[in-house]
């Protein structure tokens, strides 16, 4: 069996006066007191582009030397956008395997070390295809608009439509300590917001952030413990222009087929959701993979309330990618992170009452690699 017995995870935000480290560090001292694990057996760094934001690779030796703990192996997990959830996947897959008894976590990532706004548009476009999608000058955002606009073709969805999970993150957002974006906004709010890459809004986007949340997962079972009973992974193919569908995420679906199922669970057993909405129209189509929305309907059940905390399936309770914040590599941590709280009634004024098993659905690049983490209260 794996447990995580602890967490800690700091503030989101623009955070000039920390660095990668500081932030890091930050973060794992808490989850190391909250478990009250003496030492671990290895460390594992959720990141995706300290190599282009920081001009810092071998983060694994950097932040092992930076907590004191040189000797400890320690490397890197790279998913783009969805490597701290497979940084906490392939911690349970090693502590499964018996080599280690105690694994750390760690998700970090600084996004704000650069001068020009175009050096973190250029990093995050690293997770599309290089040679296909990026190097023609199609940006993170542009590749998503093209993903939106489609799936308003097929649909025959108005640009309000998509108001509607933006201004419930920002609600559960205003209750979360630790989020970047505490302030709730309208559905004119939404409209009023400026295009990124029409039809994209800047309301439909998760902000730009530093942040880093940990997890102490391990063997042994405590009073505080929380089981990850399931994982799943899986790829799609990288550029949006070769798939067979645009808005579909075969991926997730893949990787949350594959989670549950190690898990004996269906989707119905689940009782809350962390989605990976770094777009709005993201967050739908997280919706509609996971098979808890129909085709083309995700902003009908948002607009009803179906998914708000205390609504039949509670998304996001702490307001999510887009108002929690998106530090991309440490985003799948934070999701995990805050359900082990969800799951020990430590989550505060973002607590659903009454949740026993949640699972954490983190993307990389448009869909491209996903990862599904399954965890049920002990």
């Amino acid at each position: 069996m794996v447990y995580v017995n602890g967490a800690g995870f700091t503030r989101i935000g623009l955070l000039w006066k920390y660095d990668l480290e500081d932030l890091a560090v930050e973060a794992a001292l808490k989850a190391l007191e909250d478990s009250k694990v003496g030492s671990v057996d290895a460390i594992l760094v959720g990141n995706m582009a300290s190599g282009v934001l920081n001009g810092q690779e071998n983060l694994g030796a950097v932040i092992a030397d930076a907590l004191g703990m040189a000797g400890v192996p320690s490397i890197k997990v790279e998913a783009a956008c969805g490597s701290g959830g497979a940084a906490v996947m392939w911690a349970a897959i090693s502590i499964m395997s018996g080599l280690f008894d105690s694994v750390l976590v760690v998700g970090v990532e600084k996004m704000t070390d650069v001068t020009d706004v175009s050096d973190q548009t250029s990093a995050l476009a690293t997770a599309a295809n290089a040679r296909y999608e990026a190097s023609l000058g199609a940006s993170f955002p542009s590749l998503n608009a093209l993903i939106m606009r489609e799936y308003m073709k097929e649909h025959g969805l108005l640009e309000e439509d998509f108001a509607h999970l933006p201004v419930l993150m920002h609600e559960n957002a205003a209750n979360a300590e630790h989020a970047q974006l505490r302030f709730r906004i309208s559905i004119e709010d939404y409209l009023r917001s400026p295009y990124i890459s029409e039809p994209l809004r800047l309301l439909d986007s998760a902000p730009i952030g530093d942040g880093a949340a940990a997890l102490v997962i391990s063997s042994k079972r405590t009073d505080e413990s929380v089981e990850i009973s399931g994982f799943g992974a899986a790829t799609d193919v990288i550029s949006i222009c070769q798939r067979d569908s645009l808005t579909r995420l075969r991926s997730v679906e893949l990787a949350a087929k594959r989670a549950l199922k190690m898990a004996s669970l269906k989707m119905r057993d689940v009782d809350l959701v962390q989605i990976h909405d770094a777009f709005s129209v993201m967050g739908y189509l997280n919706l509609e993979a996971l098979g808890v929305a129909e085709r083309g309907k995700a902003h009908v059940r948002v607009e009803k309330g179906d998914f708000n905390r205390d609504g039949w399936l509670p998304i996001n309770p702490e307001g999510g990618l887009k108002a929690r914040g998106h530090p991309v590599g440490a985003t799948g941590v934070y999701q995990v992170a805050e359900i082990y709280l969800q799951l020990t009634d430590r989550a505060g004024r973002c607590q659903v009452e009454g949740a026993e098993t949640a699972i954490a659905v983190n993307i990389g690049g448009t869909g491209s690699n996903a990862v599904v983490n399954v965890l049920r209260r002990c």
